[in-house]
């Protein structure tokens, strides 16, 4: 998914009047002036109150939840991205992901970070973004030894080379979104572009996991992905309002195939042949507490029942990437696989690995 900037700057849209359409004409709101606003702002062409202005106009009218505007906002923010250029010594030629929005307030252990750590150690080469509203991530890595400002697109390729996982910190592949960070920050409620980080990985999986919090996204979601040209992707958010698949009741499934067809259907622990539990069993509330809960994870430790919990969860994150990605039959042999990853040693020596990169690149 290559996209280029469709926008020409000598017929630029003022932002004044990208605004005043958003509050006047909600409906003649169209993937142009989407485009032009977002184009407008990268260029360092509107103020920081056109800027508030414009990201407040689309939340209020909903017009930041319509897959034609998230998907013009996605190639222009993807005609600004840095993207590495990946060429793999053997095995896969592409990467996969998994990552969610945000935003869902249950406060569990970051499971997708595990989840994508696993997925690594199970053969899968593993790119992931993330942004400062994601950061519990970032801390998390970086508290066992990653030095993720030593990840820049030049030797992202390098990194992949030596450790199947690697984390994207978004200010150095996406440098542009700096113009917004003032104005993101100081509204002070969601934006389009918390739905649009998961959107713009710039190592382009191939295949994917993407969370939404609300059950509402889902289908947008899953819109926008296929407008994207994306394929083998799952959207998945838990019945309870998770970014996540759940361990406690079921969670829902907008799959995308190979010819871009979606279906939604509804899975739940049984059908990755694992056991309930409750949801509270996974929570975390500090870095020191991930940390901890990830380094027993690794070591494969499962003896109480909230660590027996947590490898489940894990196990089933990871399972349906895995799925996703082609690297099982079922969802019940990727659990194998992920299993595998874990008790081997192989998904504790992929984040080693990717940790001694970082020191040396």
């Amino acid at each position: 998914m290559i996209f280029e900037s469709t926008v020409d700057v000598s017929k630029l849209i003022p932002m004044r009047e990208i605004v005043k359409k958003l509050i006047n004409d909600e409906n003649g709101f169209t993937e142009e002036h989407a485009r032009h606003g977002l184009h407008s702002i990268f260029l360092g062409e509107s103020t920081e109150a056109q800027q508030g202005a414009f990201l407040t106009a689309l939340r209020l009218r909903g017009i930041d939840r319509r897959p034609d505007i998230l998907y013009a906002l996605a190639q222009e923010m993807y005609s600004k991205a840095i993207r590495p250029k990946l060429v793999f010594e053997s095995g896969q030629q592409y990467v996969v992901d998994i990552v969610g929005t945000g935003g869902d307030g249950w406060n569990t252990f970051n499971v997708s970070t595990a989840s994508s750590i696993v997925v690594a150690g199970a053969g899968l080469r593993h790119g992931s973004r993330s942004s400062s509203s994601n950061c519990g991530s970032a801390d998390l890595l970086e508290n066992v030894g990653c030095n993720l400002d030593g990840v820049l697109p030049e030797n992202v390729n390098s990194i992949l080379n030596q450790s199947n996982f690697c984390f994207l910190f978004s200010r150095s592949f996406h440098p542009s979104m700096g113009f917004l960070a003032k104005a993101r920050r100081e509204i002070g409620f969601p934006t389009p572009f918390n739905i649009l980080g998961p959107l713009t990985n710039p190592t382009d999986p191939k295949y994917a996991v993407i969370g939404v919090h609300s059950l509402y996204l889902g289908p947008i979601m899953a819109d926008t992905l296929v407008r994207l040209g994306k394929r083998n992707h799952w959207v998945v958010c838990a019945e309870l309002g998770m970014d996540e698949i759940s361990i406690e009741g079921s969670s829902h499934v907008w799959e995308i195939d190979g010819d871009g067809n979606i279906t939604h259907k509804i899975i739940s622990p049984a059908d990755f042949g694992l056991p309930e539990y409750p949801i509270s069993l996974a929570s975390s509330s500090s870095l020191e507490l991930n940390t901890e809960i990830l380094d027993a994870l690794l070591s494969g430790n499962n003896t109480t029942e909230r660590e027996k919990a947590i490898r489940t969860f894990v196990l089933l994150n990871s399972a349906a990437l895995l799925y996703v990605s082609k690297a099982g039959p079922s969802l019940k042999e990727c659990v194998k696989l992920a299993a595998h990853s874990i008790d081997s040693g192989n998904a504790k020596r992929q984040l080693e690995l990717f940790a001694k990169s970082t020191q040396h690149s």
